[in-house]
């Protein structure tokens, strides 16, 4: 009896598994709050300069982490709500399923997450940077819906928006010039035949 009671059943391990896997989703939602942040500031910085494109691809990128995120999380939900039920028995070639997929996707988290110094290269002139952003510019092709591009060109309208009020502020246009000519008095030019005569007049006047 002792033996049954402590024996571990398949929807304890699914459970346990669940957990494992929640547990780690926590941990990258944490990671990539960091990396979004920072693939926004990219973003903002690359519109600055001009460079439409890879503040884009940086939003883009974001995008995506977002997804495989609100997928993962939503996926493990549903599942926890099958591992608790009564009939597990009969679902539980679906919660393990469930779980190979939830692992899977995962570990596409962690590999497309990488590091803070992967955010960085969205924004290098280097060759390693360039053929980066190409790979996930290119990686991004199809993995991404058709909402999901167009929050993102949403996004960059409102970045870029952000991006241009505040040069204005940081750099006031100075006022027109006006290009209207002040009226001038125009000064007769004397011939010397009256210079001489003025001096005459005044005499014949004083006499």
């Amino acid at each position: 009896m002792g033996n049954n009671s402590s024996r571990v059943t398949a929807q304890d391990k699914a459970i346990l598994d669940l957990k494992t896997q929640r547990d780690k989703l926590h941990q990258y939602q944490r990671r990539i709050t960091v990396l979004t942040d920072r693939e926004t500031q990219i973003a903002r910085q690359m519109l600055a300069q001009g460079d439409k494109k890879r503040a884009l691809l940086a939003l883009r990128r974001k995008k995506y982490q977002e997804t495989l995120l609100a997928k993962t999380d939503g996926q493990l939900e549903q599942l926890e709500k099958l591992t608790s039920s009564v009939e597990f028995a009969l679902i539980q070639k679906d919660v393990v399923f469930g779980l190979q997929q939830g692992t899977r996707v995962l570990k596409e988290i962690h590999a497309e997450m990488g590091g803070i110094d992967h955010v960085e290269k969205l924004m290098g002139e280097t060759a390693d940077a360039i053929a980066y952003q190409q790979e996930v510019s290119e990686m991004l092709g199809g993995r991404i819906s058709n909402q999901d591009e167009d929050e993102v060109e949403d996004e960059l309208a409102a970045l870029e928006a952000e991006v241009n009020m505040a040069a204005q502020i940081q750099q006031p246009s100075l006022p027109n010039v006006p290009d209207t000519q002040l009226p001038t008095k125009q000064v007769e030019a004397e011939s010397p035949a009256k210079q001489v005569r003025q001096p005459e007049q005044r005499q014949a006047m004083l006499a």
